[in-house]
Formats: C-alpha cells, sequence, structure tokens
C-alpha cells in the first residue's frame, strides 16, 4: 500500500476508531468518473473533498461525484465576500493531503468541513484515502459522524 494510504488508514484507526478497507487502482481514480468505475458504483456515490479558499481561509467541501460547488452559492452561505478553489500549496498545507487524495476527514489539523447532502442518499459512499489512486467506502452516517460537516445546498 502506498505509505500516504497507509498513513490515512493508521490516522483514522487512532482518531475515529473507523477501520476502513483501501482499495487501490494502479489505473487510477483521479476524477470522480474514475472511481467510480474502478469500484463498480454510480457517479453520485463518489465523495469529492473540495478545498477551497473563503476569504483566504481554508475549508474543505464534501460533494457529491456529479456535484460542483457553485462558489458564489457558497459564499453567500458561509457570509464571506469570495470563495475560490485552493492551490494545490494552499491544499497540501490545509490538509496535509495532495490534491486527488485528499479524504473527508483525518487532516493534519482542524478544518471547517461541509457536505452536500445528496451524499446521504446512499448506502454506500466512496472517498479518497490519501492518494488519488486509493478509496475506501464507508456509510453516509459514518461520514457525518467523523468529519462532523455543516450542511450545505451551494451546488449546481
Amino acid at each position: 500500500m502506498h505509505p500516504s494510504a497507509e498513513r490515512f488508514a493508521a490516522r483514522v484507526r487512532d482518531e475515529y476508531d473507523l477501520d476502513p478497507v483501501i482499495e487501490e487502482f494502479p489505473e487510477g481514480t483521479k476524477t470522480a468518473a474514475d472511481a467510480a468505475a474502478a469500484v463498480g458504483c454510480a457517479v453520485p456515490q463518489i465523495v469529492k473533498s473540495i478545498v477551497c479558499s473563503a476569504d483566504g481561509e481554508p475549508v474543505v467541501v464534501l460533494t457529491a461525484g456529479d456535484n460542483r460547488v457553485d462558489t458564489d452559492a457558497l459564499a453567500a452561505e458561509l457570509e464571506v465576500d469570495t470563495v475560490g478553489t485552493a492551490s494545490p500549496e494552499q491544499v497540501k498545507a490545509a490538509t496535509g493531503w495532495s490534491i486527488g487524495g485528499v479524504p473527508p476527514f483525518g487532516h493534519d489539523e482542524p478544518i471547517p468541513t461541509f457536505l452536500d447532502e445528496s451524499l446521504l442518499d446512499h448506502d454506500r459512499i466512496w472517498a479518497a484515502a490519501g492518494t488519488p489512486d486509493a478509496v475506501f467506502a464507508l456509510s453516509p452516517a459514518e461520514l457525518r459522524r467523523i468529519a462532523d460537516p455543516t450542511d450545505v445546498s451551494a451546488f449546481e
């Protein structure tokens, strides 16, 4: 297993009492469609962990694979002036993970997290496990319990 996926697995076992079954796909799971094809699920069952900058402060937005973050709507919901996508350097600094492998939780430091409620419509969902090639399955209840996100509706 890739060292970053091992680090993620150890962190969530220790911090959240979750023992994820991590699957690695050499062909990659860089897009939601790639991940869905690899695990054999529908695209809306893929959790995208999008790191944004809200007035310069990092936030994580957990959205379904078929949705996009409406940054203007998110800015309005968060009552900030601007929301934009964080740079790769900002993502790594804020979460400890690189773009494409950012899990929904298990970040280096606490970070405000927001949830696309459409993820709750499924029995199983899949998320990145520390690398662009690694994913793990969990229930929406586990996602909500561990990530402790705030619900938002800023998606297209």
